[in-house]
């Protein structure tokens, strides 16, 4: 029989209807019973994708002792961190201050009936593994806190004052700190000490892409031509498409890699990172001309919309696990895929299986991963690719969720037209992708956050939608010069301050959760780096300084933070030194400016903005004069370098 999930939308919220587990959706009705029955809440946060959020479910929640125990002594409440990132926040400030460090998914809270939260966990098997509280299982925490919270303990309901008087208590910066461009410097020697030299990145196992760091890593490089920054970077970016994080076989990477190789990925593929990673290699193509940059790029972007996409809307991620296990549709045994190639004519099969990483012992669990180790694609390849994509074809495709998010969808968008720059089709996406997402998303002028494909959003928007949805449109606008666009960027960015900002802080999120905005680009970039990057683009096009005001103010605030810790936020830093050196807008006609695309894009300031007049050559201007102008395009990297 369904418990109450049964009647929601998200798919998450979905997979657990079926549960033992007497579930509520967030809501006032779950609140209101546990007051009125005096009972502990329980609150889970998980994601569609996410491969313990299963683990839990499966060994837990479908766990008939687990389940009677949380339905005679608690609420329990299921969260789509997708769908209400503002809880899954405000719950990941609860796990940090009880634990001191970072959670992750699934987050288990548990609170007194008045929802204030006294333990915070993220996966607890069913049974204790020691004596200590840190190794209690489920079952025997979950009889424990039932029974004090039944027994009106003093202590939980005195700690839980204490958590939330501690966590309701705003913190300003200490000081602002003059902005300067040794702010770069410092970013150069943290990303020094946190990179790993022999397969790049910027942490040991487990590694993630950080798309962030490799973005501000590009932009120093184009700003001081720092050879330590350039090879870092480019290591870095050969090493992950080499195999394993990256899906050579059907395109995009997965979230993370569980070695230092990038070889063994969890196999969830999220939207967001496959936006922000085609931004950065198609990015990355245009300042080094490297075509296997470009090749990912194209790669990560046809599989989203081949695969990923529904009338020109981006689902949001897709599972790790299918057929019960985790990457079962992504591994090969080396008979199959001898078969196969044999099948296929192949003669010289076995170094090409060498080659491939393909052994009979596996490089995974007894299966093999398909990888290139010295990072170069045979030209047989894209043959082979098409006979493994028939094996994969006849398995069960990982689980998709088929969420609709407005800021990761406008991730994507914003790639795409990076992308169309170079090849016109990712252009023409681009335009119907976001003409269809704001179709969907922005309704009666109000934006939201999330809905289903065909369904109407209920979500609204928090700040990471409007910043992202900003920097889409703005990014549309350069493209096509259609001033529509930069109408409606301005129109979003203007909300957004109105919404969220006061005196340099942002808030994430407001009503039900005031959540303060993340200057730290976590897992993507943050929604307040996003909007500096709006802010700046708007004052410079529009000619109009209240907006490098807030930007202004903004970096400001948050001086301090950003000159002592540059590495933890480096797209603030990029936005910093723009702040610091100024855009430089290059003016022709529209025919020009769509003829040059490419060449623009290639331009080695990375501050570069376009503008249609009805000038026949090129004109090179500040944010408050034009200096020079030309016929020859690469006349302009030189007139740039001359300004400063």
């Amino acid at each position: 029989m369904s418990n109450r999930l049964q009647k929601e939308d998200s798919p998450y919220l979905q997979q657990h209807k079926d549960n033992p587990v007497d579930w509520y959706p967030w809501g006032d009705e779950a609140f209101t019973r546990a007051k009125e029955e005096n009972k502990a809440i329980f609150i889970s946060i998980g994601y569609s994708s996410c491969h313990w959020c299963h683990v839990m479910e499966e060994n837990v929640f479908e766990n008939k002792e687990c389940a009677d125990i949380l339905n005679e002594h608690f609420i329990s409440i299921k969260v789509d961190r997708e769908e209400r990132p503002d809880i899954d926040k405000h719950y990941q400030e609860v796990y940090m201050l009880l634990n001191r460090r970072s959670g992750g998914w699934p987050t288990s809270i548990f609170c007194t009936p008045d929802n204030k939260p006294f333990f915070a966990g993220t996966y607890i098997p069913p049974h204790s593994s020691h004596s200590s509280i840190e190794g209690m299982g489920f079952i025997e925490l979950a009889k424990l806190i039932g029974s004090k919270i039944s027994q009106n303990d003093e202590q939980i309901f005195k700690n839980a004052d204490e958590i939330e008087e501690f966590i309701n208590k705003k913190e300003h910066p200490k000081e602002a700190t003059l902005l300067k461009e040794d702010f770069a410097k410092n970013f150069i020697h943290q990303v020094k000490q946190n990179y790993e030299t022999t397969d790049g990145g910027f942490s040991n196992a487990p590694k993630f892409p950080h798309a962030s760091t490799l973005n501000a890593l590009l932009v120093v490089d184009r700003l001081y031509d720092d050879k330590a920054v350039k090879a870092m970077m480019l290591h870095t970016l050969e090493s992950m498409r080499k195999g394993g994080m990256y899906d050579l076989v059907d395109g995009g990477f997965c979230r993370y890699s569980v070695d230092d190789k990038w070889l063994v990925p969890h196999f969830e593929k999220m939207l967001y990172d496959n936006a922000l990673l085609c931004d950065v290699y198609a990015k990355a193509y245009l300042t080094y001309k490297d075509e296997s940059f470009l090749t990912t790029a194209k790669e990560c972007a046809d599989f989203w919309y081949e695969k990923m996409s529904e009338d020109d809307l981006f689902y949001s991620a897709s599972d790790a696990d299918s057929e019960g296990e985790e990457g079962t549709y992504f591994v090969y045994s080396y008979d199959e895929v001898y078969d196969a190639l044999q099948n296929g004519g192949y003669k010289d099969i076995v170094p090409m299986l060498k080659e491939m990483n393909i052994s009979k012992d596996g490089n995974f669990e007894g299966k093999n991963i398909v990888r290139f180790a010295d990072g170069k694609i045979p030209g047989y390849f894209s043959d082979v690719k098409k006979i493994l994509q028939d094996i994969r074809a006849k398995r069960e495709y990982p689980f998709i969720d088929k969420k609709v998010q407005t800021s990761w969808s406008s991730m994507m968008i914003k790639a795409l037209f990076t992308l169309g720059d170079i090849d016109e089709k990712y252009k023409q996406r681009a335009i119907k992708s976001l003409d269809a997402l704001l179709k969907s998303m922005f309704i009666d002028s109000k934006l939201h956050h999330t809905t289903l494909i065909h369904k109407k959003p209920k979500v609204e928007a928090f700040l990471e939608d409007y910043a992202y949805l900003t920097q889409a449109l703005i990014a549309a606008f350069g493209s096509t010069q259609n001033e529509l666009y930069l109408i409606q960027a301005q129109r979003f960015a203007n909300l957004a301050l109105e919404k969220f900002y006061d005196r340099g802080s942002w808030s994430f999120s407001k009503g039900e959760f005031e959540t303060k905005a993340e200057i730290a680009d976590n897992t993507y970039t943050s929604s307040v780096s996003i909007m500096l990057d709006a802010l700046l683009s708007l004052s410079t096009l529009l000619e109009d300084e209240k907006y490098s005001h807030f930007a202004f103010k903004t970096l400001e605030y948050n001086s301090y933070e950003l000159g002592r810790r540059p590495v933890i936020y480096p797209y603030m830093l990029s936005q910093m030194l723009r702040y610091l050196k100024g855009d430089r807008v290059i003016k022709s006609n529209l025919q020009n400016l769509e003829n040059s695309a490419k060449e623009l894009a290639a331009l080695n300031y990375p501050f570069v903005l376009k503008r249609a007049t009805e000038d026949k050559d090129f004109m090179v201007c500040g944010d408050k004069s034009c200096f020079a102008n030309t016929s020859k395009i690469n006349k302009i990297d030189d007139i740039i370098r001359n300004s400063f």
